[in-house]
């Protein structure tokens, strides 16, 4: 978003702070200041390397104006929403060019447009998007628009995917997360995967992660503020 003004001195204090980081230790600790941080901490995105960035909660807070940094870094939000109106057809999805029923999709700002990516036994794994496919879509579903450029995903499942039983044809859920919430998603399937299809420990590993997200997202309607 634009307008917002810059704390003074951001800058500066992330050249302190990096300047006078002690070197790391064994354990989980900021990779800005290098301390001790809890096993659920935040995450600053390196627009740059396209890297997450473990840190401690004031470290966070450094890089939540837009611009702070020079524009390098970003904090990871902690906003989770549900779209229960969402509206998905198969064609159209069939039509992004995501190869699997499973994608999140993110403006990458250094790119200047939305990109794709879905699970994969190898990690994250880049998907052809068709810009067309995607506009089409935010314009049926317009609070998809409201997600933060590098910082925050649509994720987007096919039910039969994630796990619940008695999809329907054109049933897929769609939610707003933080960016980081997909990479663990990621990290845990490429971490558990067996076989051709994954196995049962994937597939109960997904529906524990959806049922997760339904309980922290808050349901967000046609016409309600996203925000």
């Amino acid at each position: 978003m634009t307008g917002r003004r810059v704390p003074p001195g951001s800058v500066g204090a992330l050249q302190r702070v990096m300047r006078n980081a002690p070197s790391r230790r064994d354990g989980e600790r900021c990779e800005m200041c290098a301390e001790p941080v809890e096993q659920s901490h935040p995450h600053v995105v390196d627009l740059d390397s396209r890297e997450l960035m473990c840190t401690c909660r004031p470290c966070s807070f450094l890089f939540v104006p837009e611009g702070a940094a020079a524009g390098r870094y970003r904090a990871v939000p902690e906003r989770y929403q549900q779209f229960p109106e969402f509206a998905l057809t198969r064609a159209q999805w069939e039509a992004l060019g995501v190869p699997v029923g499973m994608a999140f999709f993110f403006r990458n700002s250094r790119l200047g447009r939305v990109v794709a990516f879905y699970p994969s036994p190898a990690g994250a794994t880049e998907s052809e998007l068709t810009v067309a496919g995607w506009e089409e879509v935010v314009a049926v579903n317009p609070g998809l628009a409201d997600a933060e450029p590098d910082v925050e995903a649509v994720l987007v499942a096919d039910r039969n995917v994630e796990g619940p039983v008695g999809a329907g044809e054109d049933a897929f859920d769609c939610f707003l997360v933080p960016i980081d919430a997909c990479y663990e998603l990621v990290g845990h399937l490429r971490r558990q995967w067996r076989g051709f299809d994954g196995g049962q420990e994937v597939r109960e590993r997904l529906q524990r992660f959806f049922d997760d997200l339904r309980t922290r997202s808050r349901p967000v309607r046609t016409g309600q503020e996203a925000s």
